[in-house]
């Protein structure tokens, strides 16, 4: 049954009957006659060698109503850039591929250093700023979506689903972000499920129903890696460069956007990608790193909205999150168990442990330096230290793919 319910403060587009990719197309084909749509793909040479990236081109290469297709290339030296931008020239979009690892790019990198903005943490955060100034260089540019290289299971059809409500001149949103259930055979998606939706709902009943808390808490998949956003809007956010990316850039939007122009779109009815680790003997890594970045992402939002976190309320937090969880642990059972899913209570459990971990080293860590990793900088700021860095920007990237 297909359920239209609008459960939160956003507006919630969900899928309630198949429409051909071809209809939804042919809607953005016209608006793209009067609206710059641009694609911004984050990817690692690495995943150009997995079944991934091939069948994400071969879907795009029939999308036509796309401006552009802006490739941000990551761990590429020379051979790889040019194998990438190789197997990006099928597509029908002007395409253009930004080498991070490149000297023109690692010049500009230098250069902001020498402006005290900060780059000292390379990785997807930093990578997607970086190219989204590009982006926004041109200031035709309407507006820009993003989604992740590692879909096994990718249409075209996610992307005019997720575009579609920032695109339409008869709609009035600035942001859409997508969601789509993270399940095969098991249900997925552990840092959301039992870190991520437990945590936002323990502050928010310690809080007592905080706006910006219940704001996270509307998104069915806030940490979904796929977005779309208009290009006024984005040259006023900040992100982090760590995992804890969708937190800022949620907290962000909220500031910078009336509620009533943010959407979520469901992209799929499933979504398959790589999965993350989670070992217990190794918090910097994989998804406890990830849980960890968020943590410190989420406590640096709320007090600079004037929220005192203190030592009482961690060890509330952390009490009062761990009964969150067990309670969200008997849910996802039930969730399994009526659908004839595979369920590991144990592993689910052994998990929530992991993150209580995760959770304790965030807390110190934040209770040490509550400004933790700063913020890359807002793109307007970028331009008023140095004006023409955009410019030369886009002609260094020029340069690279002539």
């Amino acid at each position: 049954m297909a359920d239209f319910w609008q459960h939160g403060m956003i507006t919630t587009l969900q899928k309630l009957r198949e429409r051909p990719a071809g209809a939804l197309e042919a809607d953005l084909k016209a608006i793209a006659r009067h609206r710059k749509l641009v694609l911004l793909l984050p990817a690692l040479y690495s995943e150009f060698e997995t079944a991934s990236m091939p069948r994400i081109l071969e879907e795009l290469k029939g999308v036509e109503y796309l401006h552009k297709v802006v490739l941000s290339l990551d761990r590429a030296g020379r051979t790889e850039f040019e194998k990438a931008r190789q197997a990006m020239s099928v597509l029908r979009a002007d395409v253009r591929v930004v080498w991070h690892d490149g000297p023109r790019m690692r010049k500009l990198y230098r250069e902001l250093i020498r402006n005290a903005f900060s780059m000292d943490h390379p990785g997807k955060g930093r990578s997607v700023w970086m190219t989204l100034g590009s982006v926004l260089s041109e200031p035709e540019v309407y507006a820009v979506a993003l989604h992740d290289c590692d879909i096994v299971n990718y249409r075209r059809e996610m992307l005019a689903r997720l575009i579609l409500p920032v695109a339409h001149p008869a709609l009035d949103f600035e942001f859409s972000k997508g969601y789509y259930a993270r399940v095969t055979d098991q249900l997925y998606g552990r840092v959301t499920r039992l870190f991520y939706t437990p945590l936002i709902r323990t502050l928010n009943r310690i809080l007592g129903l905080n706006p910006f808390l219940s704001f996270l808490d509307s998104f069915r998949y806030a940490l979904s890696g796929e977005f779309a956003l208009i290009s006024s809007l984005a040259r006023g956010i900040r992100i982090s460069p760590t995992w804890g990316l969708e937190v800022s850039l949620l907290s962000e939007v909220y500031q910078r956007a009336s509620v009533n122009r943010i959407c979520q779109v469901d992209l799929a009815e499933t979504y398959e990608h790589k999965h993350q680790v989670l070992r217990k003997e190794k918090p910097n890594e994989g998804l406890l790193r990830m849980a960890g970045d968020i943590a410190r992402a989420l406590f640096r939002v709320l007090t600079q909205d004037g929220i005192v976190l203190s030592e009482a309320f961690f060890r509330t937090m952390l009490t009062s999150y761990i009964q969150e969880a067990r309670v969200t642990i008997e849910k996802y059972h039930a969730l399994s168990l009526i659908n004839g899913l595979t369920y590991d209570r144990h592993a689910e459990i052994e998990a929530v442990e992991a993150f209580v971990g995760s959770l304790r080293a965030a807390i110190a860590d934040f209770v040490q330096d509550p400004v933790g990793v700063p913020m890359l900088a807002a793109w307007v700021r970028v331009h008023a230290a140095i004006p023409d860095f955009e410019e030369r920007m886009r002609e260094a990237v020029e340069m690279d793919n002539a």
